[in-house]
């Protein structure tokens, strides 16, 4: 305290804490003053509006709503003299459903960041029995699976409006083809779970084409027999996985954005029926460089604050680079390009982890192949790159394509890594944003009874559907039986005889339809025990923006891909909407074999045989994909004719594939047993390999949705324990079982150690199920596991 005579001094501490105070102060009244002229503002009369967030999400029509939760509504409150409230009652957010509010800023706060769609990624694995099951694609009853290499997956993309008005999902699994068994099931589980939310319009369902995944999920009688029936496992596992990916998806929505890129893969691919694409007109052919599509189309998918999400790539090129003698389920040359960007953006992951989602999904492959050294005689060496695909000695059999690599594993690889390669260059370049309202057309055609108008002169029709002679010679990636030859015009008595005694005649208004077709099997008048192939097909394009996805039942080939994108790019620009990048996506939502041109038709290779509505099914594709596009860019989507819709056939559990016996170890051995143990050192890329006392790997697929079969794991001195760095969607493990006698069997895994494989002490370790049979009815599956000794991985 000061004195009555002396000077008052203050401290240092003093004089700061007094500005201090001071600032505190004026602070105050300026923060008073705001909130005084804001609440001014909200008086009667004022138009300033204001948004108040309630507790958590409201579900879309259809969804439901979770109990005791209360629901989120952002809701906009118009001061006094305003004429209306407007309540957007289910598009700021995600609605997934788990009803979690949304995280960061509203619909048109000019403060977010630019999004301008609300996005979610999931993937799922859709493996399903990987033993005993014949692969789906080259048709051979030889080919069956004997064990894995890679793990199916399928991956989901939604893409949904701001306002989450509409939404359009996209499907790309490791699957042959859709069929339509498959996606009628798939839609019926959605509806059971959202409702109306994903329907046939706006759910796109595409198969890569892989050659070596389990077959059994078709209802028609044509992939019914080559299937070896109906495999309930099978389907059950494509169905369960392609809904979970979309759960996934559906759960992880936030806002984002998407950018398009394209460019060009060089050294991946040839037209296998090139004297097939010499019969379309010059004119024509003169427009590109290339009797292929090179180029890649790739969409790029980031949230708002920029965290990458996934990405979807298209590009043509057939997934058989593993030929028809392989026994192990995998994704082919495009399943190791989503394997490669998803482990390169899943740091830390193990194969099939993570939340980065990468599909490199099919496109017009129909004529084009990854066996780039071309086709030669498998016995003499020579080129058989003839109009017929024959060789001197042996004929058409031993006529095959041969990839870039040493062998098919090789090749994979190659062909793989080059896709990816390209895809990672486009996306890291990717600067085009994708914006604009979406939509979606579908329809479902009777494609055996189209009216194609040509011209003002001349109207033509489709047909029922039948199968040409040259169907049965397979293509130079996979070669067919008895010697059928490529570029059949005509028949053989012998064969029509044998035809008209098993199956009947083709009639002869089917004959004259389909010509120059000789017909082997007229599929459309086989009815027994179901109809042998489709009538009923859907037809759909989902628009995100200026990007337009035509989703096709089946492999159109290069010049007729580039024709049905032309037109349909057209049919928008006619209509104002102008800037379209359209994509085509393959092997979607029901399979329909092959769309070859017209000129193509005339030559009758395996493509135009396997054409099986007639040599107008091009021109009736694009007159039906033209209606839609007419539809999305006139806004009367609404007007379109719903069209008759598919029939669901109540198939047989009538089926070839053995039954699942009672499994049995060898005497003094219990299953997960060493047969043949690992050596106890190994260098980077030499092969560690263990055989142990196996069981059927169907009861492990029959047993569990997901199930590993093996792990490679790490000692780890730090922690005293093991940490697995492999599993059975590695590239670099394999996963053989072999059959015996009397209910035994062996499993053989190997490790492929790969480059840059940390030096360390490593084991094996194999999981199963065996069936154990309880009484004369009665089984159950039992878990086993097994492990190998440990062994020391040195360096080069």
């Amino acid at each position: 305290m000061c004195g009555k005579r002396s000077k008052c001094y203050f401290s240092r501490l003093e004089v700061i804490l007094i500005i201090c105070l001071a600032l505190m102060i004026a602070v105050t009244v300026v923060l008073l003053v705001l909130h005084f002229l804001r609440e001014n503002s909200r008086k009667p009369g004022s138009s300033t509006t204001t948004v108040v967030p309630f507790s958590s999400v409201c579900p879309l029509k259809g969804q439901s709503q979770r109990p005791s939760v209360p629901c989120l509504r952002w809701q906009q409150l118009a001061g006094e003299g305003s004429d209306n409230t407007e309540i957007f009652s289910h598009g700021v957010i995600s609605a997934s459903s788990d009803l979690s509010p949304f995280p960061h800023r509203l619909p048109g706060d000019s403060s977010k960041a630019t999004a301008n769609y609300l996005l979610g990624v999931g993937r799922a694995d859709c493996t399903g029995p990987v033993a005993e099951i014949p692969l789906m694609g080259y048709a051979n009853p030889e080919q069956v699976g004997g064990g894995l290499l890679a793990r199916l997956y399928s991956r989901a993309f939604i893409m949904g409006d701001l306002d989450d008005s509409k939404r359009v999902v996209f499907v790309s699994a490791d699957i042959g083809m859709v069929s339509q068994r498959l996606r009628l099931e798939v839609l019926k589980n959605l509806k059971s779970k959202y409702g109306e939310l994903y329907r046939q319009d706006n759910v796109i369902l595409s198969g890569t084409h892989t050659h070596s995944g389990p077959s059994g999920y078709f209802q028609y009688t044509l992939f019914w027999i080559t299937s070896k029936g109906l495999i309930r496992p099978s389907l059950n596992a494509i169905v369960n996985g392609i809904v979970k990916s979309i759960d996934i998806a559906h759960q992880n929505m936030k806002r984002g954005r998407l950018f398009i890129n394209r460019g060009t893969v060089e050294n991946s691919q040839i037209n296998r029926s090139p004297f097939s694409y010499l019969e379309n007109p010059a004119s024509e052919r003169s427009r590109y460089s290339s009797n292929t599509d090179k180029e890649m189309v790739m969409l790029k998918m980031v949230d708002e604050n920029g965290q990458e999400l996934g990405l979807i790539s298209w590009f043509a090129v057939h997934p058989v680079s593993m030929n028809n003698t392989n026994h192990l389920v995998n994704s082919d040359n495009v399943g190791y390009a989503s394997y490669l960007f998803e482990q390169e953006k899943n740091k830390g992951m193990l194969p099939g982890e993570g939340s980065f989602v990468a599909a490199f999904a099919s496109s017009n492959l129909g004529d084009v192949s990854p066996n780039t050294k071309g086709p030669f005689c498998v016995n003499t060496g020579e080129s058989c790159d003839n109009p017929q695909s024959t060789c001197p000695m042996g004929g058409a059999t031993m006529c095959m394509a041969m990839g870039p690599g040493n062998d098919m594993l090789d090749s994979t690889r190659i062909i793989g890594q080059n896709i990816y390669s390209k895809a990672r260059e486009l996306y890291e370049e990717a600067s085009q944003e994708v914006t604009g309202p979406l939509s979606s057309a579908h329809q479902w055609v009777n494609m055996s009874d189209v009216s194609v108008e040509l011209n003002a002169t001349h109207t033509v029709k489709t047909c029922k559907p039948a199968l040409g002679y040259s169907f049965a010679a397979g293509t130079i990636d996979g070669v067919g039986a008895f010697n059928f030859t490529q570029g059949s015009v005509e028949g053989d008595p012998f064969w029509d005889e044998i035809r008209n005694q098993l199956l009947g005649e083709p009639s002869s208004e089917t004959k004259a339809c389909h010509k120059p077709k000789p017909i082997l099997f007229s599929t459309g008048e086989m009815t027994r025990p179901h109809p042998w192939h489709p009538d009923i097909v859907d037809v759909q394009i989902a628009a995100i923006g200026s990007l337009a996805i035509l989703a096709v039942p089946g492999e159109f080939t290069t010049m007729s891909g580039r024709r049905l994108r032309e037109a349909v790019k057209r049919e928008f620009d006619s209509h104002g909407t102008s800037q379209m990048d359209v994509v085509i996506a393959g092997l979607c939502n029901v399979y329909t074999h092959y769309i070859a041109t017209y000129e193509e038709y005339q030559a009758q290779r395996y493509e135009a045989a396997s054409t099986i509505y007639g040599p107008h099914t091009l021109s009736a594709y694009i007159q039906l994909y033209r209606g839609l596009a007419r539809a999305i860019a006139t806004n009367t989507v609404q007007d379109l004719p719903r069209g008759p819709e598919p029939p669901v056939f109540n198939i047989s559990n009538l089926t070839l594939v053995p039954s699942l016996n009672t499994d049995r170890a060898p005497e003094n051995k219990t299953f997960g047993d060493v047969l043949q143990e690992v050596r106890q050192q190994y260098r980077v890329t030499e092969v560690a390999e263990v055989t142990f006392v196996g069981a059927n790997p169907r009861n492990s697929a029959e047993n569990a949705t997901e199930h590993n079969f093996l792990t490679v794991e790490r000692y780890t001195n730090t922690s005293e324990s093991w940490q697995v760095v492999q599993n059975d969607a590695s590239w670099d493990t394999r996963f053989y079982w072999t059959k015996g006698v009397l209910g035994q069997s062996n499993v053989t895994i190997e490790w492929h150690i790969p480059g840059g494989t940390e030096p360390g002490v490593y084991r094996i370790r194999y999981f199963g199920h065996y069936k154990k049979k309880l009484t004369l009815y009665a089984a159950v599956s039992i878990a086993f596991e097994g492990t190998s000794s440990a062994f020391e991985i040195v360096a080069l």
